[in-house]
């Protein structure tokens, strides 16, 4: 199989990406397990890409229990270099309405499970830099195909990334709103920290669908609230995915394709054979 440059990871409501051509699914496993789903590939002219549903096609797998590690991995595997983040989130403060679109540039992390946030935990130590963790260049492309595709879309702010499944009380949804932050999800903090061990761009489209539960003129935020916004936006999620594949220079090369080059602890004499093998596509380069 040919080399394929980018991804999209599908959110909430977002479980297929029409219009592939020449497309097929590609079961993988990984040292990490299997992914959430089969990935599809396909291509879009002359671009090859890849789908992945990160709750699987039928949203059977919550976000505490996702296969982060497995899903950044197979993905890597097939060559991947850039992945776009379809992403459902809720919005702390008026201005980010239900149906807008926001390209976050931050991640602030209220998780407890990050055991499996990292692939270099035994063996091989690596301690990439992760002060900007979103890719700036996918980032503004992503923006400026949103925006004109017709979507409001927001340039940049904070997403934190709380636990789930259970949504937010109202005390933390307040509590978020006064840190300042902007938008708020369950997923996105794992795959960036991943995706930069693996060396790849990776920039998230948050897709509002509520206002969390702090907002007192609305109801609070149910699943059907969620997935009836997204089914709405999938047709602009799907053009503005499109645009940035058609804009972006899949050949270019930025820090974050070069993450690892001064993120090595542990010296490569000391490197165990079983944990190079384990590693495989994400250290090779440095073998």
């Amino acid at each position: 199989m040919s080399s394929i440059p980018v991804a999209i990871i599908g959110g909430s409501g977002v479980y297929q990406f029409p219009g592939l051509q020449e497309s097929e699914e590609v079961d993988i496993d990984t040292p990490y397990g299997k992914p959430s789903d089969k990935i599809l590939t396909g291509s879009l002219g002359k671009i090859r890409l890849a789908f992945l549903p990160r709750h699987g096609r039928h949203h059977s797998i919550a976000p505490s229990v996702l296969p982060y590690r497995a899903n950044i991995y197979a993905l890597k595997s097939l060559g991947v270099r850039w992945i776009i983040s379809l992403s459902a989130v809720g919005s702390l403060h008026e201005k980010y309405k239900p149906r807008d679109f926001l390209i976050p540039l931050q991640f602030f992390d209220r998780t407890k499970n990050t055991q499996h946030h990292s692939f270099f935990e035994r063996g091989i130590v690596a301690h990439a830099s992760f002060g900007d963790p979103i890719c700036n260049r996918l980032a503004s492309v992503l923006f400026q195909s949103a925006s004109a595709a017709g979507a409001n879309c927001h340039w940049g702010g904070t997403y934190v990334n709380m636990e789930g499944p259970v949504f937010s009380t109202r005390a933390e949804s307040e509590f978020h709103r006064k840190m300042n932050f902007d938008v708020i999800g369950m997923t996105n903090l794992a795959e960036a920290k991943l995706a930069r061990e693996a060396e790849i761009s990776y920039a998230t489209v948050a897709m509002i669908t509520d206002y969390d539960c702090w907002h007192e003129s609305v109801k609070e935020v149910t699943v059907d609230d969620v997935v009836a916004v997204l089914k709405d936006n999938a047709e602009l999620a799907t053009e503005t995915v499109r645009r940035c594949i058609g804009a972006l220079n899949l050949s270019e090369t930025t820090p974050c394709h070069n993450a690892l080059a001064t993120a090595f602890a542990t010296p490569k004499e000391f490197w165990p054979k079983e944990q190079v093998l384990k590693l495989g596509p994400l250290i090779e380069k440095y073998i």
